[in-house]
């Protein structure tokens, strides 16, 4: 679906609308696929709907199969004069990149850690390198073309990748001594994973072999186990095993299950080492629970008892030489407070150390020895403040640019001297900074180097404002390439993107891939439309259950906007989301067709009802608090279907034309949803294309240069929608 857990032929009629000077010209196309329609009628709440193309769910039939790849050759045919334009696009992503390049290394234990790729390789090999000395903590500096003294490869995935058509590394570990790593890997793109575990000082794969994992195993701290998670059925994360290195599997210790299918569950070590956290989380209540980490085999004791609309997350230090818990929590804060609680009495007091504050959303506490950091979000922007155990003080730290992102990461150890935090924004490439604590002094470690004279003053970036039906006020963010002109002095081709679901922020961020589409004067807009989080918690609960047609309102008030605004016209915006945003653009598809040339949807959530009212689907039961429950609830099935967009598709109307990107084993959208809306979509003479990867799952496609050839296709077709192809 959207990413729970987060997270994409012809038309009958091509007369009703102006495709002129598109190099996919319409007068001479190959000939759809026709889909069968096979009566399946279905009836909830006394409401029947005859669901023709359901049949395409049989996902093993041959028939189906048979269908996809019509569909497939239809797609290669009818893009096929854009080749030329996808291998500049491609040449373009390649060029701009530096192909052999390493990380910026994070220490941990006697190590750092980084990571390699090499040109004209798919993936990334993972090595480290030794300490000069126990108090070394400035990185080396790595270049390609010099040898890293002591390196040790650890894993390189294009060795583990030979023989497979798909490659994903869901696990990836080192035991904190650094004689053992765990790795889990899924070649389908179904995202279960092997996990194995392999001596570093002979290179041997253990016997130890643990199919069908959920990502994220751990090592407990002394490296004698492992914790991993299993799925159910319906791919929910219910299970926290125990796996002693050398023993069989079968004997492995069940630490947690969750019963309840709206929860899933996940375990992780605090980085104090110190305790195995279990968290559960429906989209509205969070429970965790803790075990001692030398203790594994005990009975674990809960922080908070879940109660029903409570969410919180917990965080170990030691102040005052007490162990402590911080946590985040919205019970009776809507936007979140910080408190501090003992750890070994967590339902005692509570101490209040940032108070609830409207609009100051609060999201996370990473705690260390001697400090925490705190993220929040005030403005519409994340923000980090460094976090004093003496006094609760927050001191912010600080930015030039009006717009950017920042988060800390590559931070494993518990008493570093700094803090490792990762920026960028939409004209700044990715940025990595270690914060001096004691000084507040940004030491600049690196920045993504962008071949082919990139130079970020050529790009501006800024935000407006769109008025909603309401009156709400709906940030847009606009980035672009300055030689074109200033945007809204004259109309531009507009690329509007948008997400909104599960309170899913999208960040300013830097794109390589974009610049192909800001340097042909494209600008790239993002609509933060409700349902997302990016103005507060107030901004998700007004785009989600019955509140969720805001999303759709606000991304066609911000493309209304830009159009009144003199942004852009029209016949020159393409709209794009993916997975709850591929919901968005099925919607705004029936909503306001007229405001869009075309739609590029990845992935996308669009048979949402049909999804949602079977509870034995990948995910659903979690989903019904982000959408609510169809199946129980007769207001929320009549809500629900005024708005999923295969059931909405209209007569009569002009469409956009479509794109619709999906992939046969994921496992959060099945392709079958994609596969049935452009069947819809062609009843009603839209011209809606399918391409359907074959073997990948939600992510798309594995492999650098496999997914740089996947955004080239989208982005050359994109650019002919708009009239650029030429």
């Amino acid at each position: 679906m959207g990413g729970a857990a987060s997270g994409a032929s012809s038309r009958a009629d091509v007369g009703t609308a102006d495709y002129r000077g598109t190099v996919t010209d319409l007068q001479h196309q190959p000939t759809p696929p026709v889909t069968e329609r096979r009566p399946a009628p279905r009836t909830h709440h006394g409401d029947t709907f005859d669901d023709p193309y359901e049949w395409l769910r049989a996902k093993d039939d041959a028939e189906v199969v048979a269908h996809l790849e019509a569909e497939n050759a239809y797609t290669t045919a009818r893009t096929a004069a854009l080749g030329p334009l996808r291998d500049a696009i491609f040449g373009e992503i390649k060029g701009r990149t530096l192909e052999t390049d390493l990380s910026v290394p994070a220490r941990r234990g006697d190590w750092w850690y980084y990571g390699r790729t090499v040109a004209g390789a798919q993936y990334g090999i993972q090595c480290r390198a030794p300490l000069d000395s126990p108090d070394d903590w400035t990185p080396p500096t790595l270049s390609p073309d010099r040898p890293v003294p002591g390196e040790q490869v650890l894993f390189d995935g294009n060795i583990e990748a030979e023989g497979t058509d798909f490659f994903s590394l869901g696990s990836f570990e080192v035991s904190r001594d650094g004689t053992r790593m765990l790795y889990g890997i899924d070649v389908a793109g179904d995202e279960r994973y092997t996990l194995r575990v392999r001596d570093l000082a002979t290179g041997e794969t253990l016997p130890d072999e643990i199919p069908d994992t959920f990502s994220g195993a751990s090592f407990s701290p002394d490296g004698r186990f492992i914790v991993y998670t299993t799925v159910d059925d319906a791919w929910r994360p219910d299970t926290v095993w125990l796996h002693e290195i050398g023993t069989p599997v079968d004997a492995d210790v069940k630490l947690f299950h969750e019963s309840d299918d709206r929860y899933w569950v996940g375990a992780d070590f605090t980085r104090s080492d110190r305790y195995l956290v279990i968290e559960m989380g429906s989209s509205i209540t969070s429970e965790e629970w803790i075990l001692d980490a030398d203790d594994l085999r005990g009975e674990p004791r809960v922080v908070w008892p879940r109660r029903e609309g409570v969410e919180y997350s917990s965080s170990h230090a030691v102040v005052d030489g007490e162990d402590v818990l911080f946590i985040l929590h919205n019970d009776g804060a809507l936007d979140f407070e910080l408190v501090r609680v003992s750890a070994s009495d967590p339902q005692g007091a509570r101490e209040t150390v940032i108070a609830h504050r409207t609009g100051h959303r609060l999201l996370g506490v990473d705690t260390f020895r001697d400090w925490g950091v705190v993220g929040y979000r005030r403005d519409g922007l994340a923000r980090l403040g460094m976090l004093s155990y003496t006094d609760g003080a927050v001191t912010e730290i600080a930015f030039d640019e009006p717009l950017y992102s920042v988060g800390t990461g590559g931070n494993p150890e518990w008493a570093p001297p700094v803090l490792r935090l990762g920026y960028g924004s939409f004209v700044t490439p990715g940025t990595v900074y270690d914060y001096v604590v004691d000084s507040g002094e940004l030491l600049l470690r690196k920045r993504q180097p962008v071949l082919g004279g990139f130079d970020p003053a050529d790009y501006g970036q800024a935000r407006v404002w769109a008025p909603a039906e309401d009156g709400t006020e709906v940030p847009v963010s606009l980035v672009w390439k300055r030689s074109f002109g200033e945007p809204g002095t004259s109309p531009r081709p507009v690329h509007l993107y948008g997400y909104g679901s599960y309170e899913h922020s999208i960040e300013p961020g830097f794109s390589v891939p974009r610049l192909s589409l800001l340097d042909r004067g494209v600008v790239f807009a993002v609509a933060h439309v409700r349902g997302g989080g990016e103005m507060g918690r107030q901004w998700y609960e007004d785009g989600k259950l019955l509140a969720k047609r805001n999303t759709f309102t606000d991304f066609v008030a911000a493309a209304r906007h830009l159009v009144d605004a003199g942004y852009t016209t029209p016949d020159r915006v393409v709209a794009e989301g993916g997975s709850a945003g591929g919901l968005l653009m099925g919607a705004v598809a029936n909503l306001a067709p007229e405001l869009f040339a075309g739609i590029l949807a990845d992935v996308p959530f669009v048979d949402a009802l049909t999804t949602i009212l079977d509870p034995s689907l990948p995910l659903t039961v979690i989903e019904w608090d982000e959408w609510g429950d169809p199946l129980h609830n007769a207001e929320v099935y009549a809500y629900m279907k005024s708005y999923s967009p295969y059931e909405n598709v209209r007569d009569g109307v002009t469409y956009p034309r479509i794109l619709a990107v999906t992939s046969l084993n994921d496992t959060r959208v099945l392709y079958v949803e994609p596969a049935k809306w452009v069947a819809r979509l062609r009843e009603v003479g839209a011209d809606a294309m399918l391409k359907c990867e074959m073997v990948a799952g939600h992510g798309g496609v594995s492999g650098r240069y496999n997914a740089w050839r996947e955004r080239a296709f989208e982005l050359a077709w994109l650019l002919d929608v708009l009239g650029l192809a030429e």
